[in-house]
């Protein structure tokens, strides 16, 4: 029967007599239980053994793997399992146990783009969301590899994959966000937005922004490096993404410069960043309303580095094209008054008004749907019990793998 595949409507036929409740339980037989087994053994897959297969191909070198006719291809396939494979956490971190881990590192100096993209991208989903394997990365040296193919790789797409993975394994890693600074990280990002592939450009960005809101510090780097005369270019790029995600950079150091008493203005770029966005403003105004809705990121951008850098909204407000009808207006910000920071809060004093009658005082508010009018107790205990098993979901804006 292995030879042949499972026999699947046998099994269905045989999982419906023996759970559809129609007659009592009874112990299986010796024969069921080993036709039972047979039939999922057949397709299922020892992932570690698998693993330690193609650990050992890794291993072996490219001279000889081409002389028995092992293509490209071939490697390229492999790693395309070795992905599947350390999608779950556990798997990832087996690697490093088994031995796969540095020869997968050094596929990323091989000879062919396509091999070194695809050992970046199966290091991506390794070291993304798994802080373990992030340190099993750097203690084998892996970054200093993807540096050097994100830096210089003849291959766009391995310098676009080389820094998926970067971005992979230094999020929330303090000490890999070090090294990459200390590496001249953020001089690669420069040359990365110069680049012609609106991909890279987009990856590069999005990094760009996460290190600057992680570490505000970092935007006198950026501004010193010119970061912000590229980024005012890229905030007319033809691409919407792009330009969101220029303008989100510019938006960070423009708060910053806000913070350390600049108003706001970016060094000798206020003239073109006032002409940018009065150039956005009228691009937006002249949109159709399909692309307005499709611009709502944009629109809220646009206007709140207009009031960072000038201290007043911007026009798109008097159009009535920053909340369009049937959208949520932007929420009021309550929050600020009750995460202040430490020493302002201590030093704050809260009036109580005593005006306001004592039956005005309500419980605390509960997220998510409560019990309908004519719930029971019971019922509604339930609900808040169910509700509770909810897993959080990240929101960080990646596809991050699911621990």
């Amino acid at each position: 029967m292995a030879n042949d595949g499972p026999n699947w409507d046998g099994l269905l036929k045989w999982s419906i007599a023996h759970s559809d409740g129609t007659r009592p339980p009874r112990n299986l037989s010796e024969e069921d239980r080993r036709w039972f087994m047979e039939a999922m053994q057949s397709q299922s897959v020892d992932v570690i053994k698998r693993m330690k297969e193609i650990t050992q191909v890794m291993q072996t070198p490219e001279q000889v793997l081409e002389a028995q006719g092992v293509t490209p291809d071939d490697i390229e396939g492999m790693l395309d399992e070795l992905q599947e494979h350390v999608e779950a956490i556990d798997m990832a971190n087996d690697l490093h146990s088994i031995g796969g881990l540095v020869p997968l590192l050094g596929y990323l100096n091989n000879s062919h783009a396509n091999i070194r993209a695809k050992a970046a991208d199966v290091v991506t989903t390794i070291v993304q969301n798994n802080p373990r394997s992030q340190q099993l990365v750097m203690e084998a040296n892996g970054l200093q590899p993807l540096l050097s193919n994100f830096a210089s790789d003849p291959d766009v797409t391995a310098r676009t994959k080389a820094l998926g993975a970067i971005s992979s394994l230094i999020r929330h890693n303090k000490p890999g966000i070090t090294a990459f600074r200390l590496a001249n990280g953020y001089a690669a990002l420069r040359d990365a937005l110069s680049s012609e592939s609106v991909r890279f450009q987009r990856k590069a960005l999005n990094l760009i922004h996460y290190l600057l809101h992680e570490n505000n510090s970092d935007c006198n780097i950026v501004c010193e490096l010119g970061f912000p005369r590229i980024m005012l270019h890229l905030a007319s790029s033809e691409d919407a993404e792009v330009r969101e995600a220029a303008l989100r950079s510019l938006l960070e150091i423009a708060r910053d410069k806000t913070d350390d008493g600049s108003s706001g203005k970016l060094i000798g770029e206020d003239e073109k960043l006032k002409q940018l966005l009065q150039d956005r403003i009228n691009g937006i105004s002249s949109m159709s309303p399909e692309d307005l809705g499709a611009a709502k990121e944009e629109r809220h951008l646009v206007d709140s580095l207009w009031n960072t850098c000038y201290n007043e909204p911007s026009s798109l407000r008097e159009k009535g094209l920053l909340v369009l009808p049937g959208e949520d207006a932007p929420p009021p910000d309550v929050a600020s008054k009750h995460f202040e920071p430490p020493l302002r809060a201590w030093a704050a004093t809260h009036p109580v008004d005593k005006s306001l009658p004592a039956e005005t005082k309500r419980p605390p508010l509960l997220l998510g749907s409560g019990p309908t009018p004519s719930a029971t107790p019971e019922a509604a205990a339930a609900d808040v019990q169910g509700s509770s098993s909810a897993r959080e979901e990240d929101v960080d804006g990646t596809s991050e793998r699911q621990q």
